[in-house]
């Protein structure tokens, strides 16, 4: 487990060697600092867990720099010593945001006694406020309808909510590999912890590692603060990683070293952080074949894809279009009250392709909503995107026949379904026999079938 995290905040050198090296034997990480300026910088580039401040420094005293300090982590416990205590100096340091007040020389036990019960306190207010925080928050389940495709990744899910190991979510754009994140972290072991999200496309390398691992001031032009970054805000939380398959392949094994030493450097530091986090990735890549033409590293394959699920898409499951839609209705505020669906809406639903998955559904629903003044959507209500569906016909392809036409539709889908005859079936819209007559007719063959 990661060392708590202590700024130390003296002009006296021998003060500060003393109580260093008493707090590190305690198996704490001290920091330090000499002056009320640096301190505040401290604060502001990477707040420590607590902090024990001297209460007068050449350049200034603690009741000026406690509301500071609070205005920036009002969380963080704070700590004030003193060589002139006084009931009267006492009260006010508290007023003004310390969390407690101690004489100097320090008893080392005593201190390190009541920094123990400030951040047990504070651990206790901060699972208190993610417990909360996860109740008010409407819970989404990723898992609607009852096709075998479906039923199969919530039995998966259930088996895997509870471990630690990194989780691969697959699946195409739009079918709710975020939500199937969410959901595995809100059931998890790590509930109660922080859940930070990082989405790697079109990030570019630099703007990736800064946001991932910090960096310090001047570590490059235009790095005017020190900064922390997301791997120790999500530290002994979760952290997602949407479309990993984007991530640069320089960055990738940094990646690697957190998962496996758990540790990092931030950029211009030569110092090792330890970190402890679940890691969650998604992609709609296939990151196999990505790393097999060595534009994804394979070592990372591996660690991350100790336990994959695949979100299936929204074509190959039409028969849970009915109670996917219906959820999501209820989930929109609707000024004209309960909104119901035609037959004809959903049959026209469950016969479209969605290329854009849950996500085009829900779209789909709330621009019908709006813009219907009924309490019945029918087929005329839905308006799709049917410009997906040509815009790979070119010239050329206007001059095949219909059945050669039908013969390349077949291969695609075929393809995409990686020769799950069922799946491409549910797909086209016809009986797996149909389709099995198709293939004898065309003489498709394909290793996958």
């Amino acid at each position: 487990m990661p060392r708590n995290r202590i700024l130390l905040v003296d002009d006296e050198p021998g003060v500060r060697f003393g109580i260093r090296g008493f707090l590190e034997s305690n198996d704490f990480q001290v920091e330090e600092a000499e002056t009320f300026a640096e301190a505040e910088e401290a604060f502001r580039a990477s707040p420590p867990d607590a902090a024990i401040l001297d209460y007068s420094l050449p350049d200034g005293n603690a009741l000026d720099l406690l509301p500071r300090l609070k205005e920036i982590d009002s969380g963080i416990p704070l700590v004030i010593l003193t060589a002139h205590g006084s009931v009267d100096l006492a009260v006010r340091a508290i007023k003004e945001g310390a969390d407690h007040f101690l004489t100097k020389p320090v008893e080392l036990p005593a201190l390190l006694v009541i920094l123990s019960r400030l951040l047990e306190n504070q651990r206790n207010r901060q699972q208190h406020l993610a417990r909360k925080s996860r109740q008010i928050r409407e819970s989404i389940n990723p898992c609607i309808g009852a096709s075998p495709a479906i039923r199969e990744l919530a039995d998966q899910a259930a088996k895997v909510v509870a471990t630690e190991s990194p989780i691969l979510i697959n699946g195409e754009t739009g079918t709710g590999k975020g939500v199937l994140a969410a959901w595995l972290r809100d059931n998890g072991p790590r509930a109660d912890e922080a859940f930070i999200d990082l989405n790697c496309a079109g990030l570019s390398r630099e703007l990736l590692e800064s946001e991932l691992f910090g960096h310090e001031k001047g570590a490059f032009t235009g790095a005017v603060i020190s900064k922390q970054g997301l791997l120790e805000v999500a530290h002994r939380g979760t952290l997602f990683l949407d479309e990993i398959g984007d991530m640069d392949l320089q960055v990738q094994p940094k990646l690697l070293k957190v998962l496996e030493e758990k540790r990092f450097r931030r950029l211009g530091d030569v110092r090792d952080r330890r970190v402890d986090i679940r890691l969650l990735s998604a992609t709609h890549e296939d990151l196999g074949l990505l790393s097999r033409e060595k534009r994804f590293r394979t070592d990372l394959y591996f660690r991350i894809n100790t336990i994959p699920l695949s979100v299936p898409s929204l074509r190959s499951r039409a028969e849970d279009i009915p109670a996917l839609a219906r959820y999501l209705l209820d989930r929109m505020a609707r000024p004209r009250g309960e909104v119901q669906l035609s037959p004809d809406a959903i049959q026209a639903m469950q016969s479209y392709h969605w290329p854009g998955n849950i996500r085009e559904l829900r779209n789909v629903l709330e621009r019908a909503v709006l813009l219907s003044d009924h309490q019945e959507l029918t087929r005329k209500d839905l308006r799709f995107d049917t410009s997906a569906a040509v815009d790979h016909l070119s010239a050329d392809d206007l001059s095949l026949t219909l059945q050669e036409i039908e013969e390349r539709h077949i291969r695609q889908v075929l393809d995409l379904e990686r020769g799950n005859v069922d799946r491409a079936a549910i797909r086209l819209g016809i009986p797996r026999s149909s389709l099995y007559q198709k293939i004898k007719k065309y003489r498709i063959v394909s290793s996958r079938i």
